[in-house]
């Protein structure tokens, strides 16, 4: 595995695993135009020529704000998710970022326990954020 900034060649993948993990996937169209958005900041993870993993992040001045995280199902549990957070965390540390900030599923513990393991915190909550099915938000901010 490696990581890779995104082009506009991994459009295809990224989109087929935002289908595969998301009950309200970003269009096509929505990946493109964030891909082009001079403060967004999107890695991939490929093995050979596919796309098994992405991490995207929207860059406000001095703060991060992730969109999404997602890894193909056949890759999960083998550090790709970690090789993501990492690298962004990294990025943010860099280019002297306050803070990086998320939501996640209240239910989706392995994710939690992943971003904790890098020192995001919980600092609120979003009640019935999500649909299909609905559940609240876990807002998880790491500091710098």
């Amino acid at each position: 595995m490696k990581l890779e900034k995104m082009t506009s060649a991994h459009i295809d993948g990224v989109c087929k695993i935002e289908e595969a993990c998301f009950a309200h996937p970003w269009s096509r169209q929505s990946v493109e135009s964030e891909l082009a958005n001079e403060n967004s900041v999107f890695i991939v993870a490929v093995e050979g020529e596919k796309v098994i993993g992405y991490i995207g992040m929207s860059v406000v001045i001095d703060e991060g704000y992730i969109f999404n995280v997602a890894v193909d199902e056949a890759f999960r549990k083998k550090g790709v998710g970690t090789a993501l957070i990492n690298e962004l965390v990294t990025y943010g540390k860099k280019n002297d970022l306050c803070f990086i900030t998320l939501e996640v599923r209240e239910g989706n513990q392995a994710a939690i326990s992943l971003y904790s393991d890098f020192g995001f915190i919980k600092v609120g909550e979003r009640k019935n954020y999500y649909s299909a099915p609905t559940e609240n938000a876990i807002l998880m901010t790491k500091y710098f």
